[in-house]
């Protein structure tokens, strides 16, 4: 589970990691009263995305007017595909140098990693891998603070800055382990100009098996509305930003079918896994679900084991007669468990289907480059 930067930030101050006062906020008069009281602000988006900078997501300003504009013109918009409906308003910091720090799970080792770096901010992702201080973690004992001091020299840190950077990286550390984390992150850790270390930026990632021991942290729902609808219904889906539709059954050929889609030239509209077992009405309402975003052509792509084809064939011959049609092309691989009564039953019906991926994915494509906007 992701938390917002807000929620991070909380969970941050209670463990004693300095955070810039502010307030979130959900309307442009909210914003502007923060101002008021805080002077120069800072104004973010609260989406569960990184990049906002770059997207447009942070802006600033210096009067209770300018901050009730720029909030205004975030409300409501989209970043990074999220609809933007909070906002974080604190004051804006005077900064000297920008540092990179996390602590994250070392999956391969099965340990805790402390990551950290002179060059933080918006561009950590391009620092060169020599630019970057790893520090591996033995959890029986956790992160002492000479090893956190041995990370502040290795980023050329000295006197009082050093000591605030252990202090903090130690206070990261227990956030991370008492928390279950798989990342614990502040990106930028600010260097102010008066000397001062405090975390701009926060992310907590907690690992979803670990929630139950955790009443006191909040629960936030991930994903759009369509990703929190399809797993409420059992479906494993993410929204890309295609307009091809998918739906395969199991997780291994879902991602080839989206692979040989792109080999084709198309753009897959989502990942949908069904899963295996799933019966006719579960299988109908993955296909409601996929109509529901109005994407050019359908893929459906089954390869029937535990999956029955009859029963995708009925479930697809059920959503176009609840609905009086599909309105769009729709491409079946189907090939497996009861293959001939689902193919008999597709063909009652006025659909074919094909029996590789190579012929549906390469069909789905040309279908869907030859419709003209795919109305479901």
């Amino acid at each position: 589970m992701k938390l917002y930067e807000h929620l991070a930030k909380e969970v941050f101050s209670r463990y004693g990691i300095p955070v810039p006062p502010g307030r979130v906020v959900t309307t442009p008069d909210e914003a502007g009263q923060v101002c008021r009281e805080l002077g120069e602000v800072a104004i973010k988006v609260q989406i569960l995305a990184g990049g906002r900078g770059k997207a447009g997501g942070i802006r600033f300003a210096a009067t209770p007017e300018e901050a009730a504009r720029e909030a205004a013109a975030l409300l409501g918009t989209e970043v990074r595909g999220l609809v933007v409906d909070r906002l974080l308003v604190e004051k804006k910091l005077e900064i000297d140098r920008e540092l990179y720090l996390a602590v994250a799970v070392e999956g391969a080792a099965r340990r805790p990693l402390v990551i950290a770096s002179a060059s933080g901010g918006v561009n950590i992702e391009e620092v060169p891998e020599k630019l970057i201080v790893r520090k591996p973690v033995d959890p029986a004992w956790g992160l002492l603070p000479f090893q956190a001091r041995q990370v502040a020299r290795r980023l050329e840190l000295g006197g009082e800055q050093a000591r605030q950077f252990s202090d903090i990286l130690v206070r990261l550390y227990r956030v991370f382990d008492s928390c279950d984390a798989e990342l614990a992150e502040v990106n930028p850790l600010v260097i102010q100009k008066d000397g001062s270390l405090i975390a701009a930026d926060g992310r907590l990632n907690v690992d979803d098996d670990a929630l139950y021991r955790h009443p006191e942290l909040p629960r936030v729902e991930e994903g759009t509305e369509i990703e929190r609808q399809a797993k409420k219904a059992g479906l494993s889906y993410v929204e890309l930003d295609g307009d091809i539709a998918v739906m395969a059954n199991g997780a291994g050929i879902t991602m080839a079918t989206l692979d040989i889609l792109q080999h084709y030239g198309g753009r897959p509209a989502n990942f949908l896994d069904a899963g295996g077992g799933a019966g006719v009405e579960a299988t109908a309402q993955a296909i409601e679900l996929l109509l529901s975003r109005r994407p050019r052509a359908l893929l459906i792509n089954i390869f029937g084991g535990i999956t029955r084809c009859d029963d995708v064939a009925r479930a697809l011959v059920t959503v176009a007669e609840r609905r009086g049609g599909l309105g769009l092309p729709v491409v079946i691989r189907l090939v497996g468990t009861n293959e001939q009564e689902g193919l008999d039953i597709l063909r009652q019906h006025g659909f074919s289907a094909f029996r590789t991926m190579d012929e549906a994915a390469a069909a789905v494509v040309r279908a869907a480059s030859e419709a003209d906007g795919g109305v479901a």
